[in-house]
């Protein structure tokens, strides 16, 4: 079970690197197993900002992204941070596949004084 956990993060990661073009290199260097002393403290300090993320420069995007880090070196955060992984990517699509279909659903109806002329 563990052997299936690591290849899902590796395709987590692997999504990542191509959806964000210019973190691909930092993500390749971490996860190298010789960078584990910055992954870790990395790993806390983005869990940490996610925390934070009603302070104006921090963001929820670290959240995600702290977690992986960490499950890299964490075996049993692998199956959770798989699963919000994913579950949130499908999330994600389906609200961007609504959204792409009907683009008059965040429009108010027409008010009474709108429909009179």
């Amino acid at each position: 079970m563990s052997e299936k956990n690591a290849w899902r993060l590796r395709r987590q990661f692997l999504r990542i690197e191509r959806q964000v073009p210019i973190a691909a290199r930092v993500l390749i260097f971490l996860r190298q197993p010789g960078a584990r002393l910055i992954r870790i403290p990395l790993g806390i300090l983005l869990v940490v900002g996610g925390m934070l993320s009603f302070l104006p420069v921090l963001g929820v995007w670290m959240l995600p992204l702290g977690l992986l880090l960490l499950a890299v070196d964490l075996p049993f955060l692998q199956p959770s941070v798989n699963w919000g992984l994913v579950r949130g990517q499908r999330r994600l699509t389906l609200w961007r596949r609504s959204r792409r279909r009907d683009p008059d659903a965040t429009r108010p109806p027409p008010t009474e004084k709108a429909r009179e002329d």
